[in-house]
């Protein structure tokens, strides 16, 4: 009798362990799904972008492509997506879009990227140019650069990058002067210390208002905060004083986004003012998900509160947004406020792919992580 007891409680113990791998070969699944629908479609990387003008391949959208596809490849070692990599990377030299003297956040984006092979390589004719740029910018001392929230995104990592790299903490110093700037200063600040959310830059702050009268606070806009705070802290060590100080914000920030999911799981376009402009929206949603994933996975945000969250916004993603080939509907256009790319539907292919993809595989890759962090 005893031992039947037993092999029935293990029964019990081994069944929601086989859902969960379960469920997490279905998250890996659908994540090579869409990536492999990426890979396939721009199967030459090398190729310009072609929307309205030609422009290089190595520009920010691209660029947040191949963070996320890094982001796959820590946790599904494919080889196709380091050639994939490499050959981008290598046709562009190795190059900031527009050269070591940008000061532009959007042409520096592709340098987390390069820093990433760095570290995997330790070859450093990889990362010679964006260090180049990196330090041309610092001998500047100008702090005013991220006059959008998108820039914190596209440039901060690679300094907090460059500061593991290097041991030098002048990297740190430098990006967190530009991060106060645009938080506290830039049009008066363009984070909202009361709220948690952010204003994509001074056109946005008060007095404008939405039509129904609140705040403008973009999806996107806030997720690419929230994206990069995670990228940064997870270069730091967590006494550092502005690991602290970074960790404040992105708990109040995690507050805020909580307070404003969907029933269905997605975020809407504009995350307040839903009668403006709501709807399900993938790439909001997707690095709002990376987030949270983070911060359970490295004790900032209560599992309790947090993970139904995840499988909420992960169910909505899977299960609403991607075709069955891979593509993803739901994606927003480029822009700059919730207005942009208007409407977002399932069917309407976005007027750039790639930045829609790379925050999938950001927010999917690290889902995935935290069930097998669960799982242990």
């Amino acid at each position: 009798m005893k031992k039947i007891f037993i092999m029935l409680t293990l029964a019990a113990m081994a069944m929601p362990m086989s859902a969960q791998n379960e469920k997490m070969d279905g998250v890996m699944n659908t994540t090579r799904k869409v990536n492999n629908f990426f890979m396939h479609k721009y199967a030459d990387p090398t190729t310009p972008t072609n929307v309205g003008r030609l422009r290089p391949s190595n520009l920010w959208t691209r660029a947040v492509y191949y963070e996320g596809l890094m982001n796959l490849y820590n946790i599904d070692a494919n080889q196709s997506y380091i050639d994939y990599t490499d050959k981008w990377a290598d046709f562009h030299k190795w190059m900031p879009r527009n050269g070591v003297k940008t000061t532009d956040a959007d042409d520096q984006c592709c340098g987390q990227t390069y820093i990433d092979r760095f570290f995997q390589t330790g070859d450093s004719s990889k990362i010679n140019s964006i260090k180049e740029n990196i330090d041309l910018q610092i001998k500047s001392n100008r702090v005013n650069y991220w006059t959008w929230i998108d820039a914190i995104q596209m440039s901060m990592p690679i300094y907090a990058e460059l500061y593991k790299m290097t041991k030098d903490r002048l990297y740190l110093d430098y990006c967190m002067k530009m991060y106060r700037w645009s938080r506290n200063e830039c049009g008066g600040g363009l984070y909202n210390n009361k709220t948690g959310f952010w204003w994509r830059d001074k056109d946005y702050v008060p007095p404008y208002k939405e039509s129904d009268g609140k705040d403008c606070y973009w999806s996107r806009g806030n997720g690419w905060v929230y994206a990069a705070l995670v990228r940064v802290m997870s270069q730091m060590d967590k006494k550092d004083k502005y690991y602290k100080e970074l960790e404040n914000d992105f708990i109040k920030m995690s507050k805020a986004f909580a307070s404003c999911q969907r029933e269905d799981g997605f975020w809407n376009v504009s995350l307040v003012s839903p009668n403006t402009y709501g709807g399900k929206e993938v790439t909001g949603t997707a690095l709002f998900l990376y987030g949270f994933s983070w911060g359970i996975m490295n004790n900032i945000l209560p599992a309790k509160t947090y993970k139904k969250i995840c499988d909420k916004a992960w169910n909505a993603l899977s299960k609403d947004a991607v075709h069955e080939d891979g593509m993803l509907g739901y994606v927003q256009g480029t822009g700059k406020d919730p207005s942009a790319g208007q409407p977002v539907t399932y069917d309407k292919i976005p007027d750039f792919e790639d930045y829609g993809t790379g925050c999938f595989l950001l927010g999917a890759t690290e889902y995935y992580k935290l069930l097998k962090f669960r799982l242990k």
